[in-house]
């Protein structure tokens, strides 16, 4: 890594530059897209790709309500509306049978977000998508390496978008991100855009933005990206242990892994009734555990503007009050799983002190 990032220096090759287009290319092989296309970001990933998709002011966008805030900020900075469905009671992801209520004549796009490593139900949502003439941008962010039905999360839709933030499951050593895409015109829309609007330097074609891919991040991912299938088979095997030891215990829900997907686990989740005083008794047992996400996105202060009360979507709201997420990462050993469960059973079985 440390060699690496000298290169880079040596080079000055700091943004932009030959390791962003190396790792954009190895990239795009391990997600089976055409092309992919670094950015700063996560959510610049999602802005670039609804703008250079064509959504703007007056335009709706469907997506899940219980997803990390920059979901929904990356429609609203395009101009667009954010519109949400209920997620799968099973999966907490989009449910592809709540969609058609929320199309109306404004709608051109879906954002589905591939929650804590699995991926959503994508056949139904491209048939509906292509029914109603609807972009699909498949939210990644947190599913690096993980399939559906063979298929690489972010090859499935028009666009995939992905974050390096540092706790991803292929994380930088800082902020990153990058757009997937079949689309030739669709990729070159977004290279421009990233780039401050030029086709060539110092020629702005279109009003863009400073989106670009530092050139140490690159460098860095293209070292962790040999290392990420390796990686994801170490979460799915602690994930398969806590599932052993979790199912059927009372007070808890075990979240099973969809019958399409390959799940990377980029979050092990459970859920619970009394989620803050576990979070709060493991944490005092020297166990990190971790809440995501507390509050749906519409019940946020920030989205009060659209007039969506608690019991708008009783799924998502419900999966907010009682998702826990267990330690998971590639080097967690079998010994802490074991710890880790052996102390949320001692509290589950433990009356809240009054």
């Amino acid at each position: 890594m440390l060699a690496a990032i000298g290169e880079v220096i040596d080079r000055s090759a700091f943004a932009g530059g030959p390791y962003v287009a190396a790792f954009e290319k190895d990239f795009a092989a391990f997600c089976q897209a055409k092309h992919a296309i670094g950015v700063g970001n996560g959510t610049d990933a999602l802005w670039f790709a609804l703008i250079a998709a064509g959504i703007g002011a007056g335009d709706e966008v469907i997506t899940a309500p219980n997803s990390f805030m920059a979901t929904a900020e990356a429609i609203s900075y395009a101009g667009a509306t954010p519109v949400f469905a209920d997620v799968d009671a099973s999966t907490y992801t989009l449910d592809p049978a709540k969609i058609e209520a929320a199309i109306t004549p404004r709608t051109k796009a879906i954002i589905p977000v591939h929650l804590f490593g699995q991926t959503a139900d994508m056949d139904p949502i491209m048939v509906i998508a292509k029914r109603h003439g609807l972009v699909v941008i498949e939210d990644a962010c947190q599913a690096h390496g993980a399939e559906y039905k063979g298929r690489r999360a972010g090859s499935i839709g028009h666009a995939g978008c992905f974050s390096f933030y540092p706790g991803k499951n292929l994380g930088a050593l800082g902020e990153g991100g990058a757009v997937t895409t079949q689309d030739d015109a669709l990729a070159s829309r977004i290279r421009v855009l990233r780039d401050h609007g030029q086709d060539r330097k110092y020629f702005h074609s279109v009003i863009g933005w400073n989106g670009r891919m530092d050139g140490i991040q690159a460098a860095a991912l293209s070292i962790k990206l040999k290392r990420l299938e390796r990686g994801n088979a170490a979460r799915r095997e602690r994930a398969q242990q806590y599932d052993g030891l979790l199912r059927g215990v009372p007070g808890l829900v075990v979240q099973s892994p969809a019958a399409y997907a390959t799940h990377v686990y980029h979050l092990y989740v459970i859920r619970v009734d009394e989620q803050e005083r576990l979070l709060r008794a493991m944490g005092e047992r020297g166990i990190a555990c971790g809440i995501h996400y507390p509050v749906p996105i519409h019940l946020q202060k920030a989205y009060a503007h659209l007039g969506l009360g608690p019991g708008s979507f009783p799924v998502a709201e419900t999966c907010c009050k009682e998702v826990l997420s267990l330690p998971m990462f590639p080097e967690l050993k079998s010994e802490q799983v074991e710890a880790v469960v052996r102390e949320l059973k001692t509290l589950l079985t433990t009356a809240p002190a009054q």
